[in-house]
Protein backbone atom coordinates (compact mmCIF):
# COMPACT_ATOMS: atom_id res chain seq x y z
CA UNK A 1 0.00 0.00 0.00
CA UNK A 2 2.78 2.65 0.65
CA UNK A 3 4.02 2.10 -3.12
CA UNK A 4 0.78 2.82 -4.07
CA UNK A 5 0.37 5.95 -1.73
CA UNK A 6 2.79 7.65 -3.12
CA UNK A 7 1.71 6.81 -6.73
CA UNK A 8 -1.38 8.32 -5.83
CA UNK A 9 0.05 11.55 -4.18
CA UNK A 10 2.45 11.66 -7.06
CA UNK A 11 -0.64 12.11 -9.52
CA UNK A 12 -2.18 14.10 -7.10
CA UNK A 13 0.39 16.67 -6.61
CA UNK A 14 0.19 16.76 -10.85
CA UNK A 15 -3.22 17.18 -11.64
CA UNK A 16 -4.83 18.58 -8.57
CA UNK A 17 -8.65 18.97 -9.29
CA UNK A 18 -10.88 16.13 -8.58
CA UNK A 19 -14.13 16.83 -10.17
CA UNK A 20 -17.21 15.44 -7.87
CA UNK A 21 -20.19 13.89 -10.56
CA UNK A 22 -23.47 13.08 -9.17
CA UNK A 23 -25.96 12.11 -11.81
CA UNK A 24 -29.48 12.04 -11.11
CA UNK A 25 -29.83 10.18 -14.96
CA UNK A 26 -26.75 7.39 -16.23
CA UNK A 27 -26.67 9.68 -19.48
CA UNK A 28 -25.91 12.80 -17.77
CA UNK A 29 -23.35 11.63 -15.64
CA UNK A 30 -21.24 10.23 -18.78
CA UNK A 31 -21.62 13.75 -20.39
CA UNK A 32 -20.87 15.48 -17.57
CA UNK A 33 -17.60 12.89 -16.98
CA UNK A 34 -16.39 13.17 -20.37
CA UNK A 35 -16.93 16.93 -20.74
CA UNK A 36 -14.33 17.69 -17.99
CA UNK A 37 -12.06 15.05 -19.31
CA UNK A 38 -11.38 16.94 -22.42
CA UNK A 39 -10.92 20.15 -20.22
CA UNK A 40 -7.86 18.04 -18.71
CA UNK A 41 -9.61 16.63 -15.39
CA UNK A 42 -8.01 13.71 -14.61
CA UNK A 43 -9.79 12.72 -11.71
CA UNK A 44 -13.30 11.76 -12.10
CA UNK A 45 -15.08 10.89 -8.90
CA UNK A 46 -18.53 9.13 -9.77
CA UNK A 47 -20.99 9.19 -6.22
CA UNK A 48 -22.20 5.89 -5.65
CA UNK A 49 -25.45 7.41 -5.05
CA UNK A 50 -25.60 8.03 -9.15
CA UNK A 51 -27.88 6.94 -11.35
CA UNK A 52 -26.25 2.60 -12.19
CA UNK A 53 -22.97 4.29 -10.60
CA UNK A 54 -21.23 0.94 -11.13
CA UNK A 55 -22.11 0.60 -15.26
CA UNK A 56 -20.80 3.97 -15.39
CA UNK A 57 -17.68 3.32 -13.71
CA UNK A 58 -16.86 0.68 -15.89
CA UNK A 59 -17.53 2.62 -19.03
CA UNK A 60 -15.77 5.39 -18.47
CA UNK A 61 -13.20 2.94 -17.46
CA UNK A 62 -12.91 2.14 -20.81
CA UNK A 63 -13.74 5.03 -22.57
CA UNK A 64 -10.93 7.37 -20.84
CA UNK A 65 -7.91 5.23 -20.13
CA UNK A 66 -6.17 8.28 -19.36
CA UNK A 67 -7.79 9.52 -16.55
CA UNK A 68 -8.55 7.92 -12.87
CA UNK A 69 -12.40 6.86 -12.09
CA UNK A 70 -13.35 6.24 -8.59
CA UNK A 71 -16.35 6.79 -6.82
CA UNK A 72 -17.43 7.98 -3.37
CA UNK A 73 -20.11 8.77 -0.84
CA UNK A 74 -19.69 5.06 -0.09
CA UNK A 75 -21.56 4.53 3.74
CA UNK A 76 -20.64 0.86 4.02
CA UNK A 77 -18.47 -2.45 3.38
CA UNK A 78 -21.09 -3.97 0.74
CA UNK A 79 -20.93 -0.74 -0.97
CA UNK A 80 -17.31 -1.14 -0.77
CA UNK A 81 -16.64 -4.12 -2.45
CA UNK A 82 -19.64 -3.27 -5.07
CA UNK A 83 -17.50 -0.09 -6.30
CA UNK A 84 -14.08 -2.00 -6.07
CA UNK A 85 -15.59 -4.79 -8.76
CA UNK A 86 -17.22 -2.23 -11.04
CA UNK A 87 -13.49 -1.09 -11.34
CA UNK A 88 -13.21 2.07 -8.96
CA UNK A 89 -9.71 3.31 -9.51
CA UNK A 90 -10.22 5.53 -5.62
CA UNK A 91 -12.68 5.18 -3.18
CA UNK A 92 -14.26 8.64 -1.06
CA UNK A 93 -16.39 8.10 1.82
CA UNK A 94 -18.31 10.88 3.81
CA UNK A 95 -16.92 9.91 7.10
CA UNK A 96 -13.99 7.57 9.14
CA UNK A 97 -14.63 3.88 9.06
CA UNK A 98 -12.16 2.12 9.92
CA UNK A 99 -13.40 -0.89 8.78
CA UNK A 100 -13.94 0.58 5.47
CA UNK A 101 -10.13 2.03 5.27
CA UNK A 102 -8.77 -1.42 6.09
CA UNK A 103 -10.96 -3.43 2.99
CA UNK A 104 -9.54 -0.75 0.89
CA UNK A 105 -5.88 -1.49 1.95
CA UNK A 106 -7.07 -5.00 1.65
CA UNK A 107 -8.03 -4.34 -2.20
CA UNK A 108 -4.64 -2.12 -2.45
CA UNK A 109 -7.33 0.79 -3.57
CA UNK A 110 -6.33 4.15 -2.52
CA UNK A 111 -9.31 5.43 -0.12
CA UNK A 112 -9.78 9.30 1.03
CA UNK A 113 -12.35 9.15 4.70
CA UNK A 114 -14.29 12.35 5.32
CA UNK A 115 -13.26 13.83 8.24
CA UNK A 116 -13.73 17.60 10.18
CA UNK A 117 -11.65 17.44 13.38
CA UNK A 118 -7.99 17.03 13.81
CA UNK A 119 -9.03 13.80 15.87
CA UNK A 120 -10.95 12.34 12.70
CA UNK A 121 -8.25 13.43 10.27
CA UNK A 122 -5.56 11.83 12.51
CA UNK A 123 -7.40 8.84 12.87
CA UNK A 124 -8.38 8.10 9.39
CA UNK A 125 -4.86 8.59 8.72
CA UNK A 126 -3.08 6.39 11.08
CA UNK A 127 -5.57 3.89 10.15
CA UNK A 128 -4.04 3.67 6.47
CA UNK A 129 -5.80 6.74 4.95
CA UNK A 130 -4.37 7.48 1.45
CA UNK A 131 -5.32 10.88 1.84
CA UNK A 132 -8.49 12.87 3.83
CA UNK A 133 -11.44 14.56 2.98
CA UNK A 134 -11.82 17.64 4.98
CA UNK A 135 -15.72 17.87 4.61
CA UNK A 136 -17.56 20.06 4.66
CA UNK A 137 -14.54 22.58 4.56
CA UNK A 138 -17.22 25.27 4.21
CA UNK A 139 -18.68 25.05 7.34
CA UNK A 140 -15.43 25.64 9.40
CA UNK A 141 -13.91 27.94 8.18
CA UNK A 142 -12.51 27.08 4.65
CA UNK A 143 -9.20 28.03 3.24
CA UNK A 144 -8.52 29.53 6.61
CA UNK A 145 -8.69 26.23 8.10
CA UNK A 146 -6.99 24.41 6.07
CA UNK A 147 -3.94 26.76 6.76
CA UNK A 148 -4.43 26.05 10.35
CA UNK A 149 -4.17 22.42 10.38
CA UNK A 150 -0.67 23.13 8.61
CA UNK A 151 1.09 23.67 11.67
CA UNK A 152 0.01 20.39 13.73
CA UNK A 153 -1.06 18.04 10.52
CA UNK A 154 1.35 19.10 7.85
CA UNK A 155 2.44 15.56 6.98
CA UNK A 156 -1.46 14.71 6.10
CA UNK A 157 -2.30 15.23 2.81
CA UNK A 158 -5.94 16.33 2.94
CA UNK A 159 -8.29 17.25 0.22
CA UNK A 160 -11.37 19.83 1.12
CA UNK A 161 -14.07 19.58 -0.47
CA UNK A 162 -18.10 21.02 0.03
CA UNK A 163 -17.37 24.55 -0.15
CA UNK A 164 -14.26 24.45 -2.87
CA UNK A 165 -14.98 26.53 -6.00
CA UNK A 166 -13.09 28.11 -9.32
CA UNK A 167 -12.56 31.06 -7.25
CA UNK A 168 -11.20 29.71 -4.24
CA UNK A 169 -9.54 26.55 -5.65
CA UNK A 170 -6.16 27.97 -6.42
CA UNK A 171 -6.16 29.70 -2.80
CA UNK A 172 -6.98 26.52 -0.94
CA UNK A 173 -3.79 24.68 -3.23
CA UNK A 174 -1.51 27.20 -1.70
CA UNK A 175 -2.69 26.81 1.99
CA UNK A 176 -1.50 23.26 1.97
CA UNK A 177 -3.98 21.00 0.45
CA UNK A 178 -2.64 18.35 -1.59
CA UNK A 179 -6.13 18.56 -4.31
CA UNK A 180 -9.02 20.26 -4.28
CA UNK A 181 -12.95 18.36 -5.22
CA UNK A 182 -15.00 20.44 -6.74
CA UNK A 183 -19.29 19.92 -7.81
CA UNK A 184 -21.62 21.83 -8.42
CA UNK A 185 -19.31 24.55 -9.57
CA UNK A 186 -17.58 22.89 -12.14
CA UNK A 187 -21.10 21.46 -13.15
CA UNK A 188 -23.43 24.81 -12.51
CA UNK A 189 -27.34 23.28 -13.00
CA UNK A 190 -28.23 25.45 -15.88
CA UNK A 191 -25.32 23.99 -18.07
CA UNK A 192 -26.08 20.38 -17.17
CA UNK A 193 -30.11 20.79 -17.92
CA UNK A 194 -29.32 22.25 -21.83
CA UNK A 195 -26.75 20.04 -21.84
CA UNK A 196 -23.63 22.60 -22.19
CA UNK A 197 -20.79 20.60 -22.34
CA UNK A 198 -18.71 22.48 -24.23
CA UNK A 199 -19.25 26.09 -21.14
CA UNK A 200 -18.40 22.73 -18.33
CA UNK A 201 -15.03 21.85 -20.64
CA UNK A 202 -14.53 25.53 -20.20
CA UNK A 203 -14.51 25.76 -16.87
CA UNK A 204 -12.94 22.49 -16.30
CA UNK A 205 -9.79 24.03 -18.32
CA UNK A 206 -10.20 27.12 -16.30
CA UNK A 207 -10.07 25.18 -13.23
CA UNK A 208 -6.51 23.42 -14.53
CA UNK A 209 -4.89 26.62 -15.50
CA UNK A 210 -5.82 27.99 -11.92
CA UNK A 211 -4.75 25.01 -10.62
CA UNK A 212 -1.48 24.57 -12.67
CA UNK A 213 -0.05 28.06 -11.59
CA UNK A 214 2.68 28.44 -9.69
Amino acid sequence: MKILNQSWLSLLQQHRGIAVIRASQYSLGYQMALSVARGGISFIEITWNSDRAPELIAKLREELPECKIGTGTLLHLAQLRDAVSAGAQFLFTPHVDITLIHAAEEANIPIVPGALSPTEIVTAFNAGASCVKVFPIQAVGGVNYIRALQGPLGHIPLIPTGGVNMGNAREFIASGAIAVGLSGDLFPKAFVEAGNWDGITQLAQSLNQSLMTN
